[in-house]
């Protein structure tokens, strides 16, 4: 039974969860960023909130049909990050800048190509786990086995 304090908990926990999704994006473990277990987390923040308060109330608060969109766009980034040096004749997946130039700084941020590919990964996990909740919570449940 999900009573008042429940849907209060899990309302609250959204936000902080894409915060650490967005941590764990631009820093990761080491430093250089982590763009799967970023979606894996913020997926899992929307799958507490479809649990909790419904697939309906979430869809009201969260454009769920967007998900598929940005499962596309996330691969149609990781792809052309990865395949982009091909066109400078450079191996797949070289990243720049090269080790010799000192790279550009957001912060304590260094912007390389590498986070351009962990923003597309996380863009495909996100929004293909998104997409996977909002197909199972379209399911009636007459249909389920």
């Amino acid at each position: 039974m999900i009573t008042a304090l429940t849907r209060t908990v899990a309302k609250l926990l959204f936000l902080p969860s894409l915060m650490i999704a967005v941590a764990t994006l631009v820093k990761g473990y080491a430093d250089v960023g982590d763009g799967f277990t970023a979606g894996v987390i913020a997926g899992l923040a929307v799958l507490l909130q479809v649990i909790v308060l419904g697939r309906d109330e979430v869809e009201r608060m969260l454009p769920l049909r967007w998900a598929p969109r940005l499962a596309f766009a996330g691969i149609a980034l990781a792809l052309l990050d990865a395949l982009a040096p091909l066109a400078f004749g450079q191996p797949v997946m070289t990243h720049l800048p090269p080790a010799n130039v000192k790279p550009i700084h957001l912060g304590s941020l260094e912007l390389l190509s590498a986070v351009v590919f962990d923003v597309g990964v996380f863009l495909l996990v996100f929004g293909f786990s998104v997409a996977a909740i909002d197909l199972l919570g379209r399911a009636s449940p007459d249909r389920l086995p």
